[in-house]
């Protein structure tokens, strides 16, 4: 065999390898294709996104909200998909309300405010401590301006915007006036986000005094819907697929009041003193803003003190059915 020959069919030899080689990738990718296809079809046999349907029935502070009307469920329906398939913030929201709802919900009953107003303070802020764009802060976020006619007291290092007690009782106030000036629960919902001027010219300008018969600007149309989908929510969350665990939830923390009449020149310092941290003393005491309290009038503040033990989560849990789905965020 010439040399030529034997190029050739080491030619030929080389060239079968790779074509086999070729072929095997081929078939490899193709199997890894069909299983990579089976896996989907097995995830999608198990995920499933549904529609959320709408109660036959339904209130709001006593009164009805008319579901059977088309308008009215496609606008309720809207929020109520939104937020139940926001999962991280439903989930805070249920999580959050364990804690503050009991709070809240003494002060609406001893003001004669219904039970579902601890709903519009979950839609304003998600029970966070927040600053909207506008400067309206706290749980209840208020201007300062109207914080002040309401009896908060607003200014360099204190401010009751953030004491979740005295802004729902000024909350309370509030909503009480504007029930006064629209005769609905509803409406004073509504005005709490726009204003009880542009809620009563639009009823006057479109001889309308119920709010789902009125045209809103977004935001405020919106905003009624949003506190009724988180009361359904917050009501019935396994009905929405919401499951939590009762340890799951944020429970109260147990905490000592301390009366102080004078001026603090030194939070830090009056952490100490209380054995507690600067950091926990914040945490409690949002209404604290600076890092010492002025108090020439000698008013007399109630600061909260949280009592250690209590700041351990098992602690917390000694009394809590672990393996206890929470049906209602109402029945605690």
């Amino acid at each position: 065999m010439n040399k030529k020959e034997t190029f050739v069919r080491k030619a030929y030899f080389f060239k079968g390898i790779f074509i086999g080689t070729i072929l095997i990738l081929l078939l490899s990718a193709k199997d890894t294709s069909y299983q990579k296809q089976n896996e989907m079809l097995q995830l999608s046999d198990n995920y499933r996104i549904t529609d959320i349907h709408l109660p036959d029935k339904l209130d709001f502070a006593g009164e009805a909200v008319p579901v059977e009307r088309y308008d009215v469920r496609e606008f309720l329906e809207r929020e109520l998909l939104i937020n139940s398939y926001w999962q991280s913030s439903i989930l805070q929201y249920c999580k959050r309300a364990n804690r503050y709802f009991p709070v809240i919900e003494p002060i609406l009953k001893s003001n004669n405010i219904p039970d579902d107003f601890k709903y519009l303070a979950l839609a304003e802020s998600g029970f966070l401590n927040v600053t909207s764009p506008a400067n309206a802060a706290g749980f209840w976020q208020f201007l300062a301006s109207t914080a002040k006619k309401h009896d908060l007291e607003v200014r360099d290092d204190v401010d009751e915007r953030y004491h979740l007690q005295k802004a729902t009782v000024a909350a309370c106030k509030y909503l009480k006036n504007s029930y006064q000036v629209h005769h609905s629960w509803a409406l004073a919902a509504a005005a709490y986000n726009a204003g009880d001027t542009y809620i009563k010219k639009r009823c006057a300008d479109q001889s309308q005094s119920t709010f789902w018969d009125l045209w809103l600007n977004t935001e405020t149309a919106r905003y009624v819907y949003r506190i009724l989908a988180l009361k359904l929510l917050l009501s019935e969350p396994q009905k929405y697929g919401i499951y939590l665990k009762k340890s799951d939830l944020y429970y109260p923390i147990v905490v000592d009041l301390i009366s102080v009449d004078s001026t603090i020149a030194s939070l830090y310092d009056f952490a100490k003193q209380q054995k507690t941290t600067y950091k926990q003393l914040k945490l409690l005491n949002p209404w604290l803003i600076s890092d010492k309290l002025e108090n020439p009038q000698k008013k007399t503040y109630q600061i909260a003190i949280p009592r250690k033990e209590y700041l351990n989560y098992k602690k917390q849990m000694e009394n809590i059915g672990k393996d206890d789905y929470v049906k209602t965020l109402n029945e605690r």
